[in-house]
């Protein structure tokens, strides 16, 4: 498998915004957490460079996101199994160039990219209307406000959330409620490497 710090630098070779270099260091993180949480803590690596890697092409190739990908995963030396998990997070979006991704989710690592990676977008973005900047004492309650809220980070696809904690089996509020948690659990983590990114 490709190492965590192969993989940072692949990304990094393709992304320079740090708002996307941010993104990636959450969704590590939190596929990091849910490998330990749902029983496969030793393959939490594993799952992490799934997450660091998943939107790899989407800075350069918005309009053939999870389309590019495969290209620049292979050139980096990346299996394909990675590969596989990280177009199937696009599972059933129609992408800018008019192709729907019909690379399909069957692990369940697959499936939790899948519902939680839209949603963190979402969380996020929630932290930053508080006054703490903080995903650290958001409670669900005041998550759940802004995601029914339509207007509010209206990029972040509540469908394609719904669709994911479906594919999972799991009420929405499960999915919630644990991916806010992740992001709790890892932000002190995820500032520092930004920090250091600087």
């Amino acid at each position: 498998m490709i190492s965590r710090d192969d993989a940072f630098t692949l990304l990094k070779k393709y992304n320079k915004d740090p708002f996307h270099i941010q993104h990636a260091l959450t969704v590590e993180a939190v596929m990091k957490w849910y490998a330990k949480e749902l029983g496969y803590a030793d393959e939490s690596e594993y799952w992490g460079v799934v997450g660091l890697l998943h939107d790899i092409d989407f800075e350069l190739y918005p309009d053939e996101h999870c389309l590019k990908a495969p290209e620049l995963l292979k050139d980096g030396g990346v299996s394909d199994d990675i590969i596989h998990a990280v177009c199937s997070h696009g599972y059933g979006i129609t992408v800018g160039n008019g192709t729907t991704i019909n690379v399909e989710p069957t692990r369940e690592m697959e499936k939790i990219l899948f519902a939680a990676d839209e949603l963190t977008g979402l969380i996020w973005a929630a932290a930053l209307m508080r006054p703490s900047k903080s995903t650290k004492d958001m409670e669900l309650k005041s998550l759940k406000k802004k995601y029914k809220s339509k207007g509010f980070a209206a990029g972040c696809s509540r469908e394609v959330i719904e669709r994911g904690a479906a594919q999972l089996g799991w009420e929405l509020d499960k999915l919630l409620t644990m991916t806010l948690q992740a992001m709790a659990d890892s932000e002190d983590t995820i500032n520092a490497e930004m920090a250091a990114e600087g």
